[in-house]
């Protein structure tokens, strides 16, 4: 199946590099596997290191940000398998601090693994903030991640504030929008009802040292520390970088959605056990080929071509399905991609955020397949929106997370603006746009209903509530 030609090695690179320019990226590291874990393609670009100029390798630590969902959701299923929890049983049973008590029914583990609990997105609830709330100093009490007291106090608050959502997205399973507060109430069932005393602890036990992974964990403290560890670098509102070791920056204060860090080299063996249907390289049984594929099947229709699953995204590349996850932190951008039919891995990690990792783990694994990695775009039909439907639909959007939209009519036309950026969304269908990216489109789907009307907007993988 490998056809990769230095004229397509080329290519790809040529893209790395746009990528980077175009993200102003310090460092990068970018790699293909086999399914025997044989690496068939390795590029390390920039520095981990801008100032004293220390290159990337394999064994370089990078955050992952939400990759870590994958990690936690495999968590959740290893549980099933013990028969410790059933995904089919509501979070209450497993977490009494939530009760879904605005929902109309239950809402399920296997819910939030897919992000259709049916909240709107909230503020995050930070580990600094509920740190100072119960007193924990890192210097004195050890690392945050591995504190049962931010934990504790992190997972009522998190619980509470769902709970305390009167507007809805819909019933549970209805519909997707992105929901870190789920993974992080999904870390805290893994917590409480696996055998370790902390979310952390659990990966480790279970995961990570099973598969050799020794230099991956969420801990904060061990990769500020390690001299190959990534500086995290960061772009502010104003122009200037923010470059530092600071895993605290915008980290959760539960630890399932977003805390993990790793390297090339780990995580090879970590997309190699799901290539292997479960076991690592080394033999380890880590789940099982029914675990993995319900990982695997498409839940929740995410954005036109994907699918979010169980803590991974399926979509089609190249001539077959693959499977993976990206995130996005401070400091970090970062994706994993594999095909089984392909019997092929991607990684990419990146120490700068907002950095499109994720167009270019689809184009190196379109390079694995013998194809031109950067992939044409699908034309879709241009549909025309009367002027009285984009009135019906104008105004605010605003996440509880921080961003916010408007939409308006413009010169007969649909116009937006997010975080005050002038946008030029394409209208694709009656109720869908597109806004046309170089690395890659971003869907806008406008809901409404016969009893709420145009109540709000999906942008991405949320959905922003219309402003009242």
């Amino acid at each position: 199946m490998n056809r990769m030609s230095n004229h397509l090695k080329n290519q790809f690179e040529q893209q790395v590099r746009r990528v980077m320019d175009a993200g102003r990226a310090a460092g990068l590291a970018a790699a293909v596997i086999n399914q025997r874990g044989e690496f068939l393609y390795e590029g390390y670009f920039g520095y981990r290191d801008q100032e004293k100029k220390l290159p990337v390798d394999r064994d370089t630590i990078f955050g992952l940000a939400s990759v870590t969902k994958s990690f936690t959701s495999l968590s959740i299923l290893q549980l099933a398998e013990a028969g410790i929890v059933d995904l089919d049983d509501p979070v209450s049973r497993y977490l009494p601090s939530f009760t879904g008590k605005n929902q109309a029914e239950p809402v399920r583990l296997r819910h939030l693994l897919c992000h259709s609990g049916g909240y709107f997105p909230l503020p995050r609830i930070l580990i600094d903030q509920i740190a100072g709330q119960v007193g924990a100093v890192e210097s004195r009490d050890g690392d945050f991640a591995y504190l049962s007291s931010i934990a504790e106090e992190g997972g009522r608050q998190v619980a509470e504030r769902l709970d305390a959502q009167t507007r809805l997205i819909g019933r549970p399973g209805e519909r997707f929008s992105y929901c870190n507060d789920g993974y992080a109430l999904l870390s805290e069932i893994i917590r409480i009802h696996g055998d370790c005393s902390s979310f952390a602890e659990y990966l480790e036990k279970h995961i990570l040292e099973p598969l050799g992974m020794m230099r991956s964990s969420c801990s904060f403290v061990k990769p500020a520390q390690d001299k190959n560890a990534s500086i995290l670098y960061s772009w502010q509102d104003d122009g200037s970088l923010r470059a530092d070791r600071d895993y605290h920056n915008e980290a959760f204060a539960l630890n399932g959605g977003g805390a993990m860090k790793s390297t090339v080299s780990d995580l090879a063996k970590y997309v190699g056990m799901y290539l292997n249907r479960g076991t690592g390289f080394n033999g380890a049984k880590i789940a099982s080929r029914y675990s993995v594929r319900e990982m695997c099947k498409p839940r929740q229709y995410a954005a036109p071509d994907v699918y979010y699953c169980y803590g991974l995204e399926e979509s089609k590349i190249g001539p077959f399905l693959a499977h993976g996850h990206g995130g996005s932190l401070p400091g970090v951008s970062s994706n994993i991609l594999w095909s089984d039919d392909g019997e092929v891995g991607v990684i990419i990690l990146c120490n700068t955020m907002d950095v499109s990792v994720g167009y270019l783990a689809k184009a190196a694994l379109r390079m694995y397949y013998g194809e031109e990695p950067e992939a044409t775009k699908p034309e879709y039909p241009v549909c025309h929106w009367t002027k009285d439907w984009i009135e019906q639909i104008s105004g605010e959007y605003r996440s509880g997370e921080g961003d916010a939209f408007a939409l308006y009519e413009k010169n007969g036309v649909l116009g937006m603006r997010l975080n005050g950026k002038e946008l030029s969304p394409v209208a694709v269908s009656p109720e869908k746009a597109l806004v046309r990216k170089p690395f890659g489109d971003t869907c806008l789907q406008i809901f409404s209903d016969e009893t709420r009307g145009v109540w709000g907007a999906q942008y991405g993988s949320r959905i922003f509530p219309r402003c009242i």
